[in-house]
């Protein structure tokens, strides 16, 4: 997992993650953390583990830390997270030297991991754990949370 960590410490990785978390300091709702990440990667790894799919571990760890690093451009500018994150993600990742058609799956599960438009196995899988890892049941802001009531999590998921 040498590339998980490559990722992470990517400068371009923590001036972003640096600016999301100053903007979402006072953020009531859900905040895009590292937490929310693993969160993320960790369900997505399961589920492939449950189904038999053939995605690696480091593949799914990789597309769950950079699927919403482009929130702080969504702050800044109002560039939807998911396209700002793709090219975030396209510029670290072949700066770190993944193969292209690796930068193509990542990028492509980040573009569609909103509205589950991506159809590959990782895209489903991170869309999925996306939204599984919202613990709505047990937070002080889900009466006010824009998610719809079908969209929320009001029992522990799995």
């Amino acid at each position: 997992m040498d590339r998980v960590n490559q990722i992470w410490n990517h400068p371009l990785y923590q001036t972003e993650l640096r600016k999301l978390q100053l903007l979402e300091a006072d953020r009531e709702f859900c905040r895009h953390t590292p937490e929310h990440f693993l969160d993320v990667a960790r369900l997505a790894y399961i589920r492939a583990l449950e189904e038999n799919y053939p995605v690696s571990k480091e593949l799914i760890y990789c597309t769950a830390l950079l699927h919403d690093i482009g929130r702080a451009r969504q702050y800044e500018d109002g560039t939807p997270h998911d396209e700002a994150g793709a090219i975030i993600a396209g510029q670290i990742l072949k700066e770190l030297g993944f193969s292209p058609e690796e930068i193509q799956a990542i990028v492509s599960a980040i573009r569609g991991h909103r509205a589950e438009t991506d159809q590959t196995v990782l895209g489903k899988l991170i869309y999925r754990a996306d939204k599984k890892s919202r613990n709505c049941f047990s937070c002080k802001a889900e009466p006010e949370c824009y998610w719809s009531p079908a969209k929320k999590n009001m029992t522990i998921q799995y």
